[in-house]
């Protein structure tokens, strides 16, 4: 147990989105996508599949703070 009060705390930004190609299931975050179609496919079929599925987070509704003192992380949901 500590003894800090947690009273230097930075927010801990959001992960982005990420997405699971229902083909060869890779999963990567939708910023990567870039091009709109799957890397991997593309790389290893020779296909440019464009079919995804959104990856639920288990913590995707909650705010997380770091306390800048000890380093605990805080979630708030």
């Amino acid at each position: 147990m500590t003894t800090c009060r947690h009273k230097k705390l930075v927010l801990i930004e959001k992960q982005v989105k990420k997405i699971r190609c229902r083909h060869c299931h890779l999963t990567i975050d939708e910023k990567e996508l870039g091009s709109g179609y799957c890397p991997e496919c593309q790389e290893v079929y020779g296909v440019r599949r464009r079919d995804f599925e959104e990856v639920k987070t288990k913590d995707e509704g909650a705010v997380v703070y770091r306390c800048e003192d000890c380093g605990t992380l805080i979630t708030i949901e």
